[in-house]
């Protein structure tokens, strides 16, 4: 029997949300279970920069007295000492490795755990929380569709996009419906940021990352399931409203 994008199985697609939401869902596990299983009080209150190594070693750049009260990075010796994840076993240290690349690990805006920083902060935790069902989302709905845009749409009943696919908007529904998840974290941070009189709280840093993060797996998922060669040719390509896809 014949998927509703022509093809007769959906294996690409169930192992691309397979991979990505697993990849996704492994590092979000693993944020909950190194600061658990570490030893209490081990992993002191940690403040740096994103995009940057600040804590490998215990010279590192986090690890230093940079003052209270400054936008990035505190005195390291006030919130309970110096800290290298690379004493730590291979898996921990892979956490918040990952984490002290990643993000700026402000404790003020993580969690904590058995007395252990979370690698990441709140925000963090919901982008990967998102971005895990916004795998399985399209691991259980999504098509391969040829291009990015058709299989990214494909996770919504047919009969929904008849509209979008008669005036060929279906860019611009792709990039209304990322808007959506994007822009709630976008305006929740750029705030925070510009703003001394505001400051988000973590339970909205979850749900705007969530947000965000969900979106974001949708598109990667479709992205890596968007496959022309499975495919004769652009008009074998089952559409909604009978639209037939060309290639110029």
């Amino acid at each position: 029997m014949l998927q509703k994008n022509g093809l007769q199985d959906r294996r690409l697609e169930n192992k691309v949300s397979r991979i990505l939401g697993g990849v996704a869902f492994g590092y979000l596990a693993l944020c909950f279970l190194a600061p658990y299983l570490l030893p209490s009080d081990s992993v002191p209150e940690l403040s740096g920069r994103a995009n940057a190594i600040d804590y490998a070693f215990e010279s590192s750049w986090g690890n230093a007295e940079h003052g209270e009260g400054v936008s990035v990075g505190h005195d390291q010796s006030l919130h309970g000492g110096v800290f290298a994840w690379s004493d730590l076993n291979p898996i921990w240290a892979l956490a918040y490795g990952f984490g002290d690349l990643n993000c700026h690990q402000k404790h003020e805006r993580s969690w904590e755990i058995n007395g252990n920083q979370m690698p990441v902060c709140a925000r963090d935790i919901g982008i990967f929380l998102g971005f895990t069902i916004g795998c399985l989302f399209f691991g259980l709905r999504g098509f391969n569709r040829w291009t990015v845009r058709d299989s990214f749409l494909s996770v919504l009943p047919d009969k929904w996009l008849h509209g979008i696919y008669e005036r060929d908007k279906r860019m611009i529904a792709m990039l209304s419906i990322m808007g959506l998840g994007l822009i709630p974290m976008g305006v929740d941070g750029f705030t925070q940021l510009l703003l001394n009189s505001y400051e988000s709280n973590n339970m909205l840093r979850i749900v705007t990352g969530a947000g965000s993060g969900f979106v974001g797996g949708w598109w990667f998922c479709s992205a890596f399931s968007a496959r022309p060669r499975f495919f004769q040719e652009a008009e074998s390509v089952t559409l909604p409203a009978s639209s037939r896809l060309v290639v110029k």
